[in-house]
């Protein structure tokens, strides 16, 4: 079953009428027939089973099956990952959705090399929203992620979180030590470019409430290291440890 998000306007309806880019998709790039099982989402919990009934020249058909909403996901979990040059950015976010990430926060950090403004940060934006849409779509995750503006680290670092770890190679104190028992109230974890942190970012972040911890003697690159950190809380308070 092929899954879209949808305006959550049209799930008000049955049968749900699609135009534009997603009836293209689905007549011209798939070549989908009546009959196909579709999955569609709100962004926000609710979803659509159908069928896809009918196909005309600029309106696709499907007729709903079933209606359902989503619980949200057990983990809250934010990533404010420095900014990395070239479409390192792009992987971060399709592989940090896939695994359960809830906000993304870019932040400009001392030795990030990329610095967009203007029109091209918009652009870069509009990219990067389509990226953390398709990666929900092609994992079945109905909550979209929301992603920030690159921003400067005061306000990268501001947050409710509970739980909230600063990934630093020249820390000793391991990451399974700042770990809770107990599933915390939201997560968030910061990541620096490819030049790493400074000492003056690391300490601004503790003064946020931030607790710098190590991943032992491994070097990880920056696009890696909060696919690690990710995955091992999603695992301890997350989906990945339930059925």
């Amino acid at each position: 079953m092929r899954c879209f998000f949808v305006d959550p306007i049209l799930l008000d309806s049955n049968p749900v009428l699609l135009e534009g880019d997603l009836h293209h998709q689905l007549s011209r790039v798939l070549r989908l027939a009546p009959g196909a099982p579709l999955c569609l989402f709100d962004g926000q919990g609710q979803v659509v089973h159908g069928e896809l009934e009918a196909l005309s020249k600029n309106v696709s058909r499907v007729r709903v099956l079933a209606r359902f909403r989503e619980s949200p996901p057990p983990l809250s979990l934010r990533l404010i990952q420095g900014l990395p040059k070239g479409e390192k950015m792009d992987l971060i976010l399709h592989k940090g959705t896939e695994l359960g990430v809830s906000r993304f926060t870019p932040w400009l950090a001392a030795r990030s090399i990329a610095r967009p403004s203007g029109e091209r940060q918009a652009n870069r934006l509009k990219r990067w929203e389509r990226i953390v849409r398709e990666a929900a779509q092609q994992s079945r995750r109905p909550f979209l992620p929301r992603i920030d503006a690159p921003q400067a680290l005061g306000s990268a670092v501001g947050g409710q979180e509970r739980l909230k770890l600063v990934l630093w190679e020249q820390e000793s104190t391991p990451l399974a030590h700042a770990l809770p028992a107990a599933p915390p109230a939201g997560v968030a974890i910061m990541v620096g470019p490819e030049g790493g942190l400074t000492e003056e970012e690391v300490a601004q972040a503790s003064s946020a409430g931030f607790v710098p911890v190590g991943l032992g003697r491994h070097i990880l690159r920056t696009e890696t290291t909060g696919f690690a950190v990710v995955a091992i809380l999603e695992y301890l308070y997350g989906d990945f440890g339930r059925n």
